[in-house]
């Protein structure tokens, strides 16, 4: 935690692969009037330790340890700001705990990755179960063949490079159990019963969560705004953050209090 223990609560949440690292050049800009949370999701960064499969096999798990966070910290008027698949958990922690966790902010947010009747998320049920494989066979040859294209940007390499060495941190056996529960979700229901003043950050050209996926989730989200980055990739956070703190400014003043 860091900033002044009377600002309003921003609470970072990294994605898949990654851990509380990625919000390194976002985290410091709204330090002095924010009080900034950042944590890892167990089975990333050092908190291997804590996982247990059958409570992290799908995204409550994770939404029940950011409630905890909240209540064991006293937290309250929490502004969410979930990257990837963490948005998903920002919005399940919302549901079980509205009173503490007051607005969300979704980066490159998905609901559903697989495409259904109606829906566009970007992938095929064969291309997920495809990645899923390939992903169990030989974790570390998928981090290298997959982080490039995650975070796009191929005129930078260091981003590629950096995206890899984060996923090859990780524990083979947790990451496969993370990407299932992440590929295979499915919380477009939650969405309508979302509360919360939420902001979509979406990427103009995301291969992960391309532009109907973000412009699903403002849409079904009542009190929400859809802002379109003027950037490439999946993790903006990390490849352009002046766009990210650009779309959050405005969306933290508008919060007032």
């Amino acid at each position: 935690m860091s900033g002044p223990d009377g600002g309003r609560v921003l609470m970072l949440s990294h994605g898949f692969g990654c851990d509380q690292n990625m919000w390194r050049f976002v985290a410091p800009h709204f330090e002095a009037d924010h009080r900034v949370v950042l944590f890892d999701h167990v089975g990333a960064g050092h908190a291997e330790a804590l996982y247990d499969p059958d409570r992290y096999a799908t995204l409550d798990g994770y939404a029940d340890d950011v409630v905890r966070i909240c209540e064991e910290l006293d937290l309250r008027d929490v502004v969410f700001v979930g990257h990837s698949v963490s948005s998903m958990i920002g919005v399940l922690a919302h549901l079980r705990a509205p009173d503490r966790i007051t607005a969300l902010a979704l980066v490159s947010p998905s609901p559903r990755y697989v495409n259904d009747e109606g829906y566009t998320g970007g992938f095929e049920r064969e291309d997920i179960d495809e990645m899923l494989t390939a992903l169990s066979s030989n974790y570390l040859g998928w981090s290298s063949a997959m982080a490039p294209v995650i975070v796009g940007n191929a005129e930078r390499p260091e981003l590629g490079d950096e995206l890899t060495q984060s996923f090859c941190r990780a524990d083979p056996d947790i990451a496969e159990r993370f990407a299932r529960a992440t590929f295979l979700s499915d919380n477009r229901a939650d969405l309508p019963r979302v509360t919360a003043p939420t902001l979509v950050m979406q990427c103009r050209d995301d291969l992960i969560a391309p532009m109907e996926v973000g412009q699903h989730v403002a849409d079904a989200i009542p009190d929400s705004v859809l802002v379109v980055l003027d950037a490439t990739g999946h993790c903006p956070n990390l490849s352009a953050p002046d766009e990210v703190i650009g779309a959050l400014e405005p969306f933290l003043a508008g919060l007032g209090g």
